[in-house]
């Protein structure tokens, strides 16, 4: 097995639109229930990827105004970005164009953008609306728009409680990664999509996740 090397992935986006519950379901593998913090702790760990190790550092940022001069120092060393908006909020998604990818080329430019819609699971709840009128769901064929406005080479969309396409979402957009001579940390994307089959096996002895993908 090839020896590790690392990614930093860095989430951004509004806040409120699940950034850190994402984390922390990804990292326990349960949906927080009662406090969520504004801030998710940084994690680490390794994962083995088609074999090789690699260590993912787990970066949280706050999404809100009062955070928008200490944030950035959170984007010093980004392999990647999870650029997050939620499915259920209108504001969060056109804030994708104007705030977000402005202020991630002005400090990180040429590092590679994931785009996420969050919160899948209630863009399709009947109730969920009917308690909040003023809720506007965002459309598989709006992101799939929006992704290419701001020139990702992917948009995913995961809900956090139910896990719906999470770890093939993330997993797989955030470390297939083959390394790029002009930039080691920036992973090629464009490619993941590409996988027909996503097998994920769990090696809890090892203290890693193991991946591994069947390709077309």
């Amino acid at each position: 097995m090839s020896a590790s090397r690392f990614i930093k992935c860095v989430t951004v986006g509004d806040g409120a639109v699940g950034k850190t519950c994402m984390l922390i379901s990804y990292t326990s593998n349960t949906f927080p229930t009662d406090y969520v913090p504004t801030v998710f702790d940084n994690f680490s760990a390794n994962v083995v990827v088609d074999g090789s190790i690699v260590n993912l550092g787990l970066w949280d940022t706050a999404g809100q105004e009062d955070y928008n001069r200490l944030r950035p120092l959170s984007y010093r060393g980004a392999g990647v970005f999870l650029l997050a908006f939620s499915l259920i909020s209108k504001a969060s998604y056109e804030n994708v164009a104007k705030k977000w990818i402005p202020e991630l080329r002005h400090y990180a430019p040429g590092v590679p953008i994931i785009l996420v819609g969050t919160k899948l699971d209630l863009r399709d709840d009947k109730q969920f609306f009917i308690d909040h009128p003023g809720a506007v769901p965002i459309t598989t064929a709006q992101g799939e728009e929006l992704r290419k406005l701001i020139g990702a080479p992917v948009y995913i969309e995961c809900s956090s409680k139910t896990q719906q396409n999470y770890l093939l979402g993330f997993m797989q957009d955030s470390l297939l990664i083959d390394p790029d001579p002009d930039n080691p940390l920036a992973p090629k994307v464009a490619h993941m999509c590409q996988a027909d089959k996503i097998k994920y096996e769990s090696t809890a002895r090892a203290g890693l996740k193991s991946m591994s993908w069947d390709r077309p």
